[in-house]
């Protein structure tokens, strides 16, 4: 029998017991699970990416005498322009139709089976970007690109979907971190092998573009040891037994009773529901807040100036007084410094947690921001402002990867519940890829007319941003989905009642 002390002390002790359940480390299964999940998802995303900057120069000599062979006349500088943009630019394409199939499919065929399919699309492109050569066609290479695409759409919609799903609640964060990661690694890793001393010579340049078969053979091999999604199997399939053998397997038996209650609250929350489309998340006024915050948020992601940075580094290098020939070694050190700062966020973000790092992260861009304007402006005005530059760039790297680069997909997982999460990935995906492919069209013109002080159009979007997350987003940590779906529409019930209240009524409220 519990004494009247022992109630005081009992919140002090749920506490502790919580904490303890947090600090846990996870099950080998379910960190094994996620590696093999991301090294054929966003790893391909990341890796896409990268990989395609170091062959810019033997491809375009691939097209002209191609082209010479075909008409006997080289190409038109203009024309070569064209097509090199076009197997550049396709990518994003790709990703956008793939983002917007990946949660159909992750519907219908499950999340585990979604990205098994998935491969066939990169060893597809691998076989027709690694045939471009011998056989003399370059437009290979862009029916090529636009399959990694695909892949890459389908792999950052599906994937993340099936991390935060398979994770345990108190480290959904750290274990949804995975995503960031593989893409920093994938990008990396791109970069590392695109140097002169590995796949980097011109004569390597179609074993380089086929080499995204690998990490597709990988996942091949390796994730079909792993269960499928356990809240997919509960909830969408309704495989009771199933589910609890996908728990055992990645939870072990012992610790998977609390994630199994929450999983079982949630299944009589969707009871009769069916999983919606991106459409009807639209028109559904109670997750109205949800769906504009995933839209700003990726938008956002694309539009913070994080690709602006990328493209003045060679510059700030150059200026730097880095000789051309080591500017891709220094490059690799970006890529490094945000595959080590995704890394540090994912062991951050369970104590911290995602609002802070998010709002601290875009933040401090908008601050990089204007130290950046300066430093380009004054470029001049002293041999050591260059290195400030320098500073600059890896500031504002370490900051995109400790908030958006790695909170933007936990939050899109954790913001809805089982019936509208693969639709919001759909719409988080494509609003991404059009941002993406709108800010790559779109960025060249902006440097041409602002130059330098294109970074204040950089530095407003991440202000707006930090703002609306802090006014309108809750705290997520460790808290169940339909908490965080609650306390949403507790949100709007309250802005609801101030508005058809007059301040004359006397307003009376009732416990639950």
């Amino acid at each position: 029998k519990m004494t009247k002390k022992d109630t005081e002390y009992q919140p002090l002790l749920e506490g502790i017991t919580e904490t303890k359940q947090k600090i846990k480390c996870p099950n080998t299964s379910l960190l094994l699970a996620i590696c093999a999940a991301c090294i054929g998802g966003t790893f391909q995303y990341g890796y896409n990416i990268s990989i395609i900057n170091s062959p810019t120069k033997s491809v375009q000599n691939f097209i002209n005498q191609t082209w010479l062979e075909r008409y006997e006349e080289n190409i038109s500088e203009q024309y070569l322009t064209l097509l090199w943009s076009s197997i550049v630019s396709i990518f994003t394409i790709g990703g956008f139709i793939g983002a917007t199939i990946g949660g159909t499919l992750a519907i219908k065929f499950g999340r585990k089976g979604t990205l098994m399919m998935n491969n066939a699309f990169a060893l597809l492109a691998a076989l027709l970007m690694g045939l471009s050569y011998p056989t003399g066609l370059f437009e290979l290479l862009i029916i090529g690109r636009f399959f990694t695409g695909v892949n890459a759409g389908i792999g950052i919609c599906v994937q993340p979907l099936y991390l935060g799903e398979i994770a345990p609640r108190a480290l959904r964060g750290a274990m949804a971190m995975g995503t960031s990661i593989f893409i920093t690694g994938g990008i990396l890793t791109g970069q590392v092998i695109g140097l002169k001393e590995l796949l980097g010579k011109e004569e390597y340049w179609p074993i380089l573009l086929s080499t995204t078969c690998i990490p597709a053979f990988l996942q091949l091999l390796i994730l079909p040891w792993f269960p499928e999604s356990p809240r997919y199997l509960l909830i969408d399939r309704g495989d009771d037994v199933g589910c609890g053998t996908a728990m055992k397997q990645l939870h072990g038996t012992d610790n998977f009773n609390r994630e199994r209650e929450d999983m079982e609250r949630e299944r009589i929350s969707a009871m009769g529901i069916k999983p919606k489309k991106p459409w009807e998340l639209f028109m559904d006024r109670s997750l109205r807040w949800q769906v504009l915050t995933i839209i700003l948020i990726n938008a956002a992601q694309q539009l913070n100036g994080i690709n602006a940075i990328y493209f003045y580094t060679d510059y700030v290098f150059e200026e730097a007084g880095i000789p051309e020939v080591n500017i891709p070694y220094v490059t690799v050190g970006t890529g490094a410094c945000e595959c080590l700062t995704a890394l540090t966020c994912g062991m951050l973000i369970e104590s911290l947690g995602r609002k802070v790092l998010i709002i601290g992260g875009y933040t401090l861009m908008a601050f990089w921001c204007i130290c950046f304007t300066l430093t380009l402006t004054f470029q001049g005005a002293g041999p050591w402002i260059p290195y400030l530059s320098m500073g600059c760039v890896f500031a504002f790297i370490l900051s995109f990867g400790m908030g958006p680069g790695g909170v933007t997909n936990i939050l899109i997982t954790e913001l809805f519940t089982q019936t509208t999460r693969p639709a919001a990935y759909m719409i988080g995906g494509s609003v991404n890829w059009l941002s993406f492919f709108f800010i790559g069209m779109a960025f060249p013109f902006i440097v041409t007319k602002l130059q330098q002080y294109c970074f204040l159009v950089f530095l407003v979007v991440c202000v707006l941003v930090a703002v609306y997350i802090f006014l309108v987003v809750p705290e997520t940590k460790n808290k169940t989905f339909l908490e965080i779906q609650t306390e949403f529409q507790s949100g709007e019930k309250r802005k609801a009642s101030k508005a058809d209240h007059s301040p004359s009524t006397t307003l009376l409220s009732t416990p639950l």
